[in-house]
């Protein structure tokens, strides 16, 4: 169940803190409507990173439809001129 709290809860910013916890963030709502989230900065740095990853494989994917697929033998090479 989602950790839901009014955002005046953090002028006792402590107790919002004690509430969160790893894959659990805490949602701050203003006025009754969702506004910010509070997430413990390994789970912040995992969504970064995956962001990151799909950014390029979307990247990575747009290239390989306009200038066309590597066989496996070219990938191989490419691979190999890394390496």
């Amino acid at each position: 169940m989602p950790n839901i709290k009014p955002v005046s809860d953090l002028r006792n910013y402590n107790a919002v803190l004690n509430d969160i916890s790893e894959g659990e963030p805490v949602f701050l709502t203003k006025n009754g409507r969702g506004r910010y989230v509070i997430l413990d900065i390994d789970d912040y740095e995992k969504q970064r990173a995956t962001l990151k990853l799909l950014s390029e494989l979307n990247k990575a994917e747009k290239s390989a439809e306009t200038k066309g697929w590597l066989s496996e033998a070219e990938a191989d090479k490419a691979i190999g001129d890394i390496i």
